[in-house]
Formats: structure tokens, sequence, C-alpha cells
């Protein structure tokens, strides 16, 4: 394993050291090829059989400990890939090429201005530490690492039919110790294409061009905190732009926001043609707005600022405010956030719908926009819905990477014996949840019909956001429980 100092005074020692492992090289989604074959030549060294499929996921087997053969096969699941985000702070972190850097506060480990990847680094580590201890009875364990999760589930997707042997599978991809997840959204990815090259025309001589910035939003998992109070980049920039286009006719050669989609945008700028009349009038206008923006969201920091643009900007064709702004108007209107809270779970979101990223540009518009849901008749109806409505507006919609939820067993034997399990380890029973975000565990139900399943994972706060992090304490609680449910699983 990797060393670093950083992780010298944390407990579990035996997970710490291979998330320190996780740190060092990078994952980007689809760029996970350095640390798999670092992780294959891991496991082959210690006598761990290691094979990759076709599609880059890596999958280990260890025998059973003596005496522990006929129990039924477990296997430990997480994918390795992560949100690759970065703070302004950080512009020149390349995460392809430098590590995370994480450091410890008050009890948590976060890496101030990048993501720091506890999802699902951490998971990863647990079932890792799992394959390596000595000391751990088990039955048949199966360590299934999963790539390209965060951009489109690309691996579970190509997970062929029969590639795992094992009956139990434990999802280590969760954020909430303590608790026991039973199912999660499925999605849909809805693609947005406009053709704006008949509207393009050339600036107007007296006007300069500008770039509109909005930053210092917190952002955040677009399908875990969808509902939080947050303000969402994108929609506030489509906002502030139809409202100063209603006062003032101005052109727009570009508009950009958000970076992956499953990311609630953190910032947004926009490229505009001014008069010096409109310049001098927009900073009471921009003011106001961050006013009202501060007032709405006080949790947050957001900045609103407009300068020259950047040399490197296109200056040469413009879209005119009779053209930019019905489009943005259309993107506007389409569903957003919270569209349905479900009647079965308390408090949990049904159905939503992300926008991001954004890509605006007097030849085209394109724009991604992911449906989630907890059943996939209503994810299909909400993408329908974005679908028809983008083609009303004169657009092209496409579908891509749908994958399907997990719905919850209560009869699970693997969740009867978890709860038993972690009621006499601790003292009390855990809860039951189901997440509205996007885990594997649909996809693996598809390809291995029969698993049984259950996902736990410890406290992990922003994650997909720079400055996530992860509760040290709950990590030596998630390892305690996970050791103690593979010796009960595996007992004759």
């Amino acid at each position: 394993m990797i060393e670093n100092p950083v992780f010298d005074a944390l407990e579990p020692q035996a997970v710490w050291r291979h998330f320190a492992t996780l740190c060092a090289i990078p994952r980007p989604s689809k760029h996970e090829g350095a640390l798999m074959r670092h992780l294959q030549g891991w496991a082959e060294a210690r006598g761990i059989a290691a094979r990759s499929d076709a599609t880059g996921n890596l999958i280990l087997s260890k025998p059973a400990t003596r005496g522990r053969e006929n129990a039924p096969g477990v296997i430990l699941q997480g994918h390795v890939d992560m949100v690759c985000e970065r703070a302004p702070a950080a512009p020149d972190h390349d995460f392809h090429q430098d590590p995370i850097r994480p450091e410890v506060d008050a009890g948590w480990l976060v890496a101030r201005h990048t993501t720091l990847g506890a999802d699902n680094g951490i998971g990863v580590a647990l079932a890792l530490a799992a394959a390596e201890d000595p000391e751990l009875p088990h039955g048949p364990l199966e360590i299934l690492l999963t790539v390209d999760e965060e951009a489109g589930m690309g691996g579970a997707h190509g997970l062929q039919a029969g590639s795992l042997r094992g009956r139990f599978l434990l999802n280590l991809d969760t954020e909430e110790s303590g608790a026991f997840y039973l199912g999660c959204a499925g999605g849909v990815t809805v693609e947005a294409n406009f053709d704006a090259r008949a509207a393009a025309t050339s600036l107007p001589q007296n006007a300069q061009v500008y770039r509109l910035r909005l930053e210092g939003l917190i952002g955040g998992h677009s399908g875990i905190d969808i509902h939080r109070p947050r303000a969402h980049a994108i929609r506030q920039m489509l906002a502030l732009l139809l409202r100063l286009g209603a006062e003032h006719d101005f052109p727009l050669l570009q508009l950009q926001g958000g970076t992956v989609i499953n990311v609630l945008p953190r910032s947004a700028f926009a490229d505009l043609a001014l008069t010096p009349a409109q310049y001098a009038a927009f900073p009471t206008l921009l003011a106001r707005h961050a006013q009202n923006l501060q007032q709405e969201y006080p949790q947050e920091t957001p900045v609103l600022t407009l300068a020259p643009a950047p040399e490197s900007a296109p200056t040469e064709q413009a879209l005119v405010c009779t053209t930019w702004r019905p489009l943005l108007h259309n993107l506007h209107a389409l569903p957003f956030g919270v569209v349905a809270m479900s009647r079965d779970f308390s408090g949990v979101v049904e159905t939503s719908n992300n926008l991001a990223p954004l890509h605006l540009k007097p030849d085209y518009c394109r724009c991604s926009l992911l449906a989630r849901a907890q059943d996939d008749a209503a994810r299909d109806a909400l993408a329908e819905d974005i679908a028809r409505q983008i083609r009303a507006s004169g657009g092209v919609a496409s579908r891509e990477g749908a994958y399907p939820g997990w719905k919850p067993d209560p009869a699970s034997p693997l969740l009867r014996q978890a709860q038993n399990v972690y009621q006499h380890a601790f003292g009390h029973a855990p809860r039951l949840e189901v997440i509205h975000a996007g885990l594997e565990c649909g996809l693996f139900a598809r390809s291995h019909p029969g698993l049984d399943m259950l996902s736990f994972g410890p406290d992990i706060r922003g994650a997909h956001a720079p400055g996530d992090r992860v509760d040290n304490a709950t990590v030596g609680h998630c390892w305690q429980f996970l050791r103690r449910l593979l010796t009960t699983l595996s007992q004759p």
C-alpha cells in the first residue's frame, strides 16, 4: 500500500491504508486503469485470485476460511471512480495526474479544495481490508470493484451474467452511518440539442463583450441533495438573464454552467455584448439579484461579477435577444428539482430532475438532464415529459444510459441477519432507508437475479462537491459491523 502520514493516526489502519492508495492514484470516471492494475497486482501478490472483465471491472476471489466452505458466498462491492470537482482555490489541480490531498479536521477527513472521493473510496477500502484480514472468518468471498459508476454506471451495465457466484451482495456505497439501505432510485439521461445557427448575428459596433459570472454556491449530489434548499447555478443564471433581457436588448455570445450530470452546479457564466449605457446600468441590477439570492439561500455565499470577457472568449457572432430569450425561457420551464415525494417512504424524493451541464453558443445549445425516480415507470414518464417539452421548443431530445431502480425486499434473509448482528453489536436497531440516488444494485439484480442485497456505509457529507468529508469514527463503526456480519454469515 502507498504510505501517507495523514493517515498514520487514524483507525482502523487496515481500512485507511487502502484509502491512502485511492487518494494517491488518480481515478476519474473512465480513467481508472492505473488504479485497477495496481489493485490487481496487490491482490495477486497476496494469493488472491483477480480477474478483469471486458468493461474494466475487477473481481477478486478468496476461498472460505477452513470449515466454512459451505457458507453462502458473499460479494463486497464498491466503485473505484470518483466525481472530480475543484474549488476556485485549486484551479491547477489535475485529477488525471495529481493525488488527492486529504487532511484531518475535528474528526473528519476532508480535501479542502477538491472532492475527496470517499464516495466510494471508503467502500472500496473496507472491501479490500476485509479481503486482506487474516483473522476474519468468512465464507467464499468475492470483491467486485466497478468502474465508471459516476458517469453512467458503465461498469455495472457491462457486468456479464454469471460473473458472480455469491448469494449475498453488500453494497458499500451509502453515506449514513447506522442506516441500512434497501432500495434506490433509477435514472435516465435526456440529452437536448438546439440548432441556433440561423439566428446568429455579428456584434453591434458600439458593444463590448463582458463575462457575467455566478459563483460561490454549495452544489452537491443531484440525488441526495436535490431536495435541499440550495441554489442551482444554471437555473439562477437562466432566471437572471431572462430578467436582464426583459429590461435591456443585448446579444448573448455564450452560456455555460455545470460540469457533470450528477452534480448540482455551483457556478455558471455568460458572455454578453453590452453598450456603454447598459454596462453602466447592470451593477445595480446585479447587486439587487445577489441580495435576493442571499436572502433566499442564507447558507450560501453567491457572488455575481461582471468584467471584460477573457481575450480567448469568442466574439465573432452572438444570438440576438429575440432568439435567446425564448430558448432560455423554454429551458427554465423544464421540470426541475423535486417533482414528487414518495408516498411510501416519509421524506424520500420519488421523482426529480437535474439540469447540468449546459453549453450554449451562437450555433448550438446542448444540455443534459438526469431524471430520477424510485419507480422505473415514473422515471420513464418524467423523461418523456422532458423530451416532449424539448421537442415542442424546436429541439432534438434523446434518451441515454437508463438504469433501473432497486426495489426494497423487507423479507430479505440478508436484512434479517444483518439487523440481528447490528442489534447485538451496538445495542439498538439500524434505520431502514431507501435513497434517491443511483446505486448499482438495480443493475446487479438484472444481471444476477436472485441476489440478496443490502447497502450501508459511514457518514459522508457534501459528496460530489469540493470539501466533501467522511467521519473517521463511523468508518471504524462500519468496519466493526462488516467483520461481525461476515463472520455470522459464514457460521456453519
